[in-house]
């Protein structure tokens, strides 16, 4: 049997009021107070596509550190950060996958992540598992339609032919050049065609075609789906498109707009997800995204569905939430806002990639050392392991991943004195479970959420940015162990 493993997602914690960006710009454009209602996710200013990528593929492979079935990581988005660096390389060393792992970036069209989630079950049956993961983190100009509409998260699927939760019954494809916005290479903002023709045009004759093929391939009727997934920000699109293929309009999934927004590659995969946490043996999902033509692809819950859980899941990602309506706040972590960063800002941030090639497993992967003869902890690992008793020991220090173990923070410290994009900057020293005391970078807290005690799981996120040659630097920061019962959308 052939299909998805598991499941995972990512939403950032803040969610931008959109209120707060329509009153920030009323004078300018006052047609957008329609529009705000809810909120749309926000990634932080150390997130991007590639951080968002490793958050929701770890959500999806658990705390488990054996990964060696996984021989592929497939990573589709239309916003990576670096235009010739495999990105899905980054995304591997991070989550500790072997070095014969094949890694690749896939991009180009809103529904990267559907044609990319085809090609992987392909050749997930040649056997071993493949991780494909969707991220986007979309820049839109400030008081623009798309500013509101959009969210920033990710999504990934474990697809193989062993522990199977859905099966892949049949795939459906149209690729036609039907531009409804582009972005030439170079650019940062997409340029939007007419709604109404994208809906006509578009997604109102090319999306059935794509479903109707599906449906033929799988051998089954629309009125037979259960769960029907269309992403788009053209309002009640995914209905108008049930009715016309005959899908059943209970079917219709929730495209999640209140809360995120639209994710655009990964926001199919993120519905998908919602879809799985609630979804029955039996029942037949049809995922659906429109994009340079249109993809289709259907599934049939299995009896194995309840077995599986991700790590956090879309749901408590979502109960998570934290809304932010410092508008301005938004705009600086984009780069559409220059603030002024003082003498202690200006420092030179060059990256010896020498370096960090020797040393990636403990930059990227969070990898210490422990050693076999006193089972101590540590990071970074080195040859010489320091007895407190005897002598010092030579190479008995073993890999020791860090990444996934919880911490307790000992020491901790919050300045406004040097420069950093989301005063104050919070760091401290933590104790590992299992051993191990580094100083670490806290992330995604406000002041009063963290003290002596305090509960600390570790992310993936940027360090800094080298912005004189336009290198990411990325390493490992700890954030509070969130109950999404007590933290809740404020």
């Amino acid at each position: 049997m052939l299909g998805i493993n598991g499941y995972g997602a990512y939403v950032p914690r803040l969610r931008l009021s959109r209120e707060a960006v329509v009153q920030a710009n009323a004078w300018f454009a006052p047609q957008l107070a329609g529009r705000a209602s809810g909120t749309r996710a926000m990634a932080n200013w150390d997130e991007d596509s590639v951080t968002m990528a490793v958050a929701a593929a770890r959500d999806c492979l658990g705390s488990d550190e054996d990964r060696s079935r996984i021989r592929g990581v497939h990573l589709a988005s239309c916003t990576l950060p670096f235009a010739e660096r495999l990105n899905a390389g980054i995304v591997g060393e991070a989550l500790t996958l072997n070095d014969t792992v094949d890694a690749m970036d896939i991009g180009g069209s809103q529904r990267a992540a559907l044609s990319a989630l085809h090609a992987a079950l392909i050749k997930a049956r040649s056997g071993g598992d493949i991780l494909l993961i969707a991220a986007d983190m979309r820049r839109t100009r400030a008081a623009s339609v798309q500013e509101l509409e959009y969210g920033d998260a990710a999504a990934a699927l474990l697809l193989g032919c062993e522990g199977v939760i859905a099966e892949y019954l049949g795939n459906g494809t149209v690729s036609v050049d039907f531009v409804d916005h582009f972005r030439l290479a170079g650019e940062d903002v997409d340029y939007q065609w007419e709604e109404r023709w994208v809906r006509d045009e578009g997604i109102g004759k090319l999306v059935p075609k794509a479903i109707d093929a599906a449906l033929k391939d799988a051998g089954v009727a629309a009125g037979d789906v259960d769960h029907f997934i269309f992403p788009s920000t053209i309002a009640k699109i995914d209905a108008q498109l049930a009715k016309t293929c005959g899908i059943r309009p209970a079917a219709v999934a929730d495209n999640l707009a209140a809360e995120v927004g639209d994710s655009g590659v990964p926001h199919a995969l993120l519905m998908l997800s919602r879809v799985l946490e609630r979804a029955r043996p039996g029942e037949l999902i049809l995922v659906s995204q429109f994009g340079s033509g249109a993809q289709a692809l259907i599934f049939r819950v299995t009896d194995a569905i309840d077995r599986f859980r991700p790590k956090t899941g879309i749901s408590r990602w979502l109960a998570r939430g934290r809304e932010e309506t410092h508008y301005t706040k938004f705009l600086a972590f984009r780069k559409q806002l220059e603030l002024e960063k003082g003498m202690r800002g200006e420092q030179d941030k060059k990256t010896a990639l020498t370096t960090l090639y020797r040393h990636k497993s403990a930059i990227l992967g969070f990898v210490g050392g422990r050693c076999e003869e006193s089972g101590d902890v540590y990071y970074p690992p080195t040859r010489l392991s320091s007895h407190m008793h005897g002598a010092p020991a030579l190479d008995t220090q073993r890999p020791y991943k860090l990444a996934e173990r919880q911490a307790t923070v000992l020491s901790w410290s919050a300045e406004y004195l040097s420069y950093y994009p989301a005063p104050p900057q919070f760091y401290g020293q933590i104790d590992f479970d299992g051993g191990g005391r580094v100083l670490m970078e806290f992330t995604d807290l406000a002041p009063g959420e963290v003290e002596t005690g305090t509960r600390m799981e570790m992310v993936f996120r940027i360090k800094d940015l080298d912005e004189r040659r336009g290198f990411v630097r990325y390493f490992w920061k700890a954030t509070p162990v969130r109950d999404a019962a007590t933290s809740v959308l404020e």
